[in-house]
């Protein structure tokens, strides 16, 4: 067995209908490893807070490989103007959150939606202003440990995500 390069791996490019915003996120890794793996899934777009760290910080950069340049990303200024644009825009918010309301990611059907925004929020405080929010879905977790690190959530609902918008379009295709 050879483990495989990048040169050697041709992945089905794809982008989906998912828009990430970043409220409150101030890990400069963080940031990086959300275009890192919003680029490995397709995501359209990427909004960061203008108290973020910056896109020319050296973690940044360093963790984001060379996915900055290769995904659409914005700041902003001002979080309830931002929601209020993209629900506007059609768009379903979805905070990644542990709430008493959330529902099981796996349980959520993110097919019944044509255009989704997953908000991430601070991993200390959460997301800062649930009222503009659809819904919340929150990971099951079975160790003593009750949350994770915000950019692993994020790739688990990313996972999630794809995998029911692909095997939707497949069977839309098979049709």
């Amino acid at each position: 067995m050879k483990q495989l390069t990048h040169y050697d791996i041709e992945n089905s490019k794809k982008q989906f209908p998912i828009t990430i915003v970043c409220d409150a996120i101030r890990t400069p890794e963080n940031i990086g490893m959300c275009f890192r793996i919003a680029e490995s899934f397709g995501v359209s777009e990427i909004y960061f807070h203008e108290n973020s760290p910056s896109l020319t910080n050296r973690k940044v950069i360093n963790t984001a490989r060379n996915t900055i340049n290769q995904i659409k990303h914005s700041v902003y200024d001002n979080f309830d103007q931002l929601m209020q644009q993209l629900k506007k825009e059609g768009n379903t918010i979805i905070g990644i959150e542990i709430t008493d309301k959330s529902i099981d990611i796996q349980n959520f059907n993110f097919k019944n939606h044509e255009k989704i925004v997953l908000l991430l929020g601070s991993e200390r405080n959460g997301i800062a202003n649930t009222t503009l929010i659809d819904q919340t879905i929150a990971i099951p977790m079975y160790g003593r440990n009750s949350s994770m690190n915000v950019i692993h959530s994020l790739a688990i609902t990313l996972y999630e995500v794809t995998n029911q918008l692909s095997y939707s379009n497949l069977n839309k295709v098979k049709e």
